[in-house]
């Protein structure tokens, strides 16, 4: 599978670009949704990105399963080569629509130790307000 493809990448960059763009002219950095969920078909890991650069190093929230999930950066070039049992790879979640900036998945995440549950809790609070309760 192809884990960036050129239009996910171009989102990618223009997050990349906006972030730099804000710290050239003083101003405040943005809190973009992410763009691209990836997980491991047969752990625990799961990184959610909003930007990459132009080395492939992208950035984003990244749960490696261990109950301590952390904003910072991570390599493209790393996940692709990644091999797991029975040939897997690591995978893109191609239905993944990011509905919460970076900064919300981060925060829940961190409370409840998990990128996964921080990701069903806010799928139910979103619904929850949505139908009025």
């Amino acid at each position: 599978m192809i884990l960036v493809t050129p239009e996910i990448r171009a989102a990618l960059r223009a997050n990349d670009r906006a972030r730099f763009s804000a710290q050239a002219n003083g101003q405040r950095e943005p809190d973009p949704v992410p763009v691209v969920r990836f997980f491991n078909p047969v752990g625990a890991a799961t990184w959610l990105a909003t930007e990459i650069d132009d080395d492939g190093i992208m950035f984003g929230v990244a749960d490696l399963g261990f109950g301590s999930p952390e904003l910072g950066s991570f390599a493209l070039e790393e996940m692709e080569s990644i091999r797991l049992p029975f040939g897997l790879g690591i995978e893109r979640d191609i239905l993944f629509e990011g509905a919460f900036p970076l900064s919300v998945y981060a925060e829940a995440a961190r409370r409840v130790g998990s990128l996964v549950l921080a990701e069903r809790h806010l799928r139910k609070a979103a619904a929850a307000l949505k139908g009025g309760r």
